[in-house]
């Protein structure tokens, strides 16, 4: 375990003692049942059986205590995140859907849900990839609703959600039709006969994450499963958490690449002292945004504009330093890391993923420049 996370275990705590178990656990069954099917998953293959079993044990669970402290969800998504990105990805859909529910006021949602989603009984994505980008003047919302008497008619096309299927769930938001600046975030059943699930094209990596464009055509959305309404208030609220829990894979993903380096030092030592980058400066960078996102993730709930920027730093320092981690993995792996069955290749595909996702790379330096 990290020496940022040792210094927050207190061994009296009951609370703590239960975090580090859980977190035992999915180590362990990240090296007994994950490791041996990442290149299955590269390949395409989703792990659902993987996500109940550590949701069974309480993978998903730990970001719901009373202090609501992110740390050990984040840790436990970074440990996945060690030996497979995509399935890290996953259980940050997961842990978000979970945060969600957490979230919301309606009891009658919680009631049905909330022990499902955080047991691992059922799954979920989050469906916040086009939503995010609206609030922030990226692209229009896809999913427009109607008003009825008990709720809103929805329609629309979201081309990315990931972590769902058949019999998953996901949290997203809609416009009001009719009502300009209204919006909804609701949840979606996708068993739900007017929710088509298409396959989306293969992609450069993560094509095991059950990810698919979705359709609804007058998809009824009764109040039982409305998070929110009006959404941006409850935006607010959640929104450091939907972005810290991300840091799980961007640490878990740099703390490999250190691992592929050190492992080539025995023989390739001699000449890899040459290149710019070392392992010990990678190992500070990380060690720094680690005990940045483990401070911020103490206080989920601070609305201050100075906090949200600490948080927006943190995201972009995470996907940088995955792109940095991995390219400098390879180049001191060299030809051995080029060869297809090597790991070192994947992580340099996955590391763009950590870059690129909602909020992406970009959005985030957008975000920044409105804030000052």
């Amino acid at each position: 375990m990290p020496a940022a996370v040792k210094q927050r275990v207190n061994p009296d705590s009951d609370l703590d003692l239960k975090r580090t178990a859980v977190l035992s656990d999915i180590r362990a069954a990240t090296r007994r049942d994950l490791a041996p099917m990442v290149d299955r998953i590269d390949h395409g293959h989703y792990p659902a059986d993987f996500l109940r079993s550590i949701g069974s044990r309480g993978a998903f669970q730990m970001h719901m205590a009373p202090d609501h402290d992110l740390g050990s969800a984040i840790e436990g998504m970074a440990i996945i995140g060690e030996a497979c990105l995509s399935t890290s990805f996953m259980a940050w859909c997961q842990n978000t859907v979970v945060w969600y529910i957490l979230n919301s006021d309606n009891d009658a949602l919680k009631a049905r849900f909330l022990d499902a989603a955080s047991t691992g009984a059922i799954l979920g994505g989050t469906g916040l990839s086009n939503p995010m980008k609206s609030m922030f003047g990226i692209e229009s919302y896809k999913l427009k609703g109607t008003r009825t008497a008990d709720g809103y008619v929805v329609r629309g096309l979201l081309p990315w959600v990931s972590n769902i299927g058949p019999d998953h769930i996901f949290g997203t938001i809609f416009e009001v039709e009719g009502e300009p600046g209204h919006t909804v975030m609701c949840l979606v059943d996708c068993a739900n006969p007017a929710v088509t699930l298409k396959p989306c094209e293969p992609f450069l990596a993560l094509d095991g994450t059950g990810t698919y464009a979705v359709q609804a055509r007058d998809l009824v959305v009764s109040s039982d499963f409305i998070l929110a309404d009006p959404a941006l208030p409850y935006v607010k609220k959640i929104r450091a958490g939907f972005i810290l829990l991300q840091a799980g894979m961007a640490i878990g993903l740099v703390r490999d690449c250190l691992a592929m380096m050190r492992e080539v030092a025995p023989s390739l030592g001699h000449v890899n002292r040459y290149l710019e980058t070392q392992p010990e400066d990678l190992e500070q960078r990380i060690a720094a945004l680690e005990a940045e996102v483990l401070d911020l993730a103490r206080t989920p709930y601070d609305t201050s504009d100075a906090y949200w920027r600490r948080v927006i730093e943190a995201r972009l320092a995470g996907g940088e330093a995955s792109v940095a981690a991995a390219h400098h993995a390879m180049l001191h792996c060299g030809a051995r890391g080029y060869v297809r069955a090597h790991r070192c290749q994947r992580r340099l595909r996955e590391s763009y993923f950590v870059a690129i996702v909602t909020p992406a790379t970009k959005q985030l330096r957008k975000m920044l420049a409105e804030l000052d």
